[in-house]
């Protein structure tokens, strides 16, 4: 076998830092469960590394801060969040795979569902598991499991493309969430409009990838989408009605050969990208626009999204 350089990411467990303010002893109990659960599968994934011919090097998720370069592969030990992190730092390139360092336990959540949440990590693009992680691997070296292709939005203001990509979903919204946001978009394609200027007071403007479709996007009413569709959907968050209303103009799809161009008329606000941490501001007047066409994440998905896939 030949040997292959990989990138081992795992990510930091924050939960343990408040565990002096807990005062339920079966919570308690709960997160060292977590931490020590994470910190066995991050071991248990090195020693299967150093089992194999491989050159791998492991990093905290944290200190990544420079674009990967120079790996055949990412790994990322963690959730989705962890996958979701590193995917902000990587091209079309390299693809990656993701282990759900703690899964979920359906009986645990069962069990306590009166007491507290006893939910763990989704881990919903990860496609490994600490029971199945040396399956997975072997697959993917003996060249047996190939990567999908996972569409990604990208984002400029005022013609600059922001150095961030999205894998999940952007809100545009005002930084306070008690304020109201004012805006103005239209779908376009070749720079020729396609629909309807929408104009917009609301509490923001929420756009998703397929994978980010069963987020938030599915809580606030929209609909899950294909994981390999190349469209996005939006939806104008809380909008408040003026006249008469119609829903196909506050959601709908910005396919793959268009693009959703907004203005945006608060004195402040922010596109928020994949959650809150990485945030781009804004200012009156700000012109943003919002295109499929980035490049893609390169990604082993779980059986199931397989499956899935083979039957369209």
């Amino acid at each position: 076998m030949s040997k292959k350089r990989l990138l081992l990411l795992m990510k930091p467990f924050n939960h343990m830092g408040d565990l002096s303010r807990v005062t339920n002893p079966k919570v308690l109990s709960h997160m060292e469960s977590r931490h020590k659960v994470h910190m066995d599968a991050v071991n248990f994934c090195q020693d299967i590394l150093q089992r194999k011919s491989i050159e791998w090097e492991f990093l905290p998720h944290k200190s990544l801060s420079q674009p990967i370069r120079d790996v055949e592969m990412v790994i990322t030990i963690g959730g989705d969040g962890t996958l979701l992190h590193a995917s902000h730092f990587m091209d079309d390139s390299i693809p990656i795979l993701g282990v759900n360092s703690d899964p979920t336990q359906v009986e645990e959540v069962e069990k306590f569902k009166d007491e507290y949440d006893a939910r763990r990590s989704t881990g919903y693009l990860c496609a490994a598991t600490v029971k199945n992680f040396e399956q997975v691997l072997d697959e993917i070296l003996d060249g047996c499991k190939s990567p999908s292709a996972l569409t990604r939005i990208l984002i400029s203001v005022n013609g600059q493309p922001l150095p961030h990509l999205a894998l999940n979903d952007i809100l545009v919204a005002h930084p306070c969430p008690a304020s109201v946001s004012q805006f103005s978009f239209r779908i376009a394609m070749d720079d020729k409009s396609c629909s309807a200027l929408v104009n917009c007071r609301s509490s923001g403007l929420r756009v998703c990838t397929a994978a980010g479709s069963t987020a938030a996007m599915s809580s606030a009413g929209g609909f899950p989408m294909s994981i390999l569709s190349q469209d996005l959907q939006f939806m104008v968050r809380e909008p408040i009605p003026h006249g008469a209303s119609d829903s196909s103009l506050v959601h709908g799809l910005v396919k793959f050969d268009q693009s959703m161009q907004a203005i945006w008329y608060s004195k402040e606000g922010r596109i928020y990208i994949d959650g809150s941490q990485i945030f781009h501001s804004l200012q009156h007047g700000d012109a943003i626009r919002v295109s499929p066409r980035a490049p893609v994440l390169k990604i082993f998905l779980p059986q199931h999204f397989c499956l899935d896939t083979s039957r369209m």
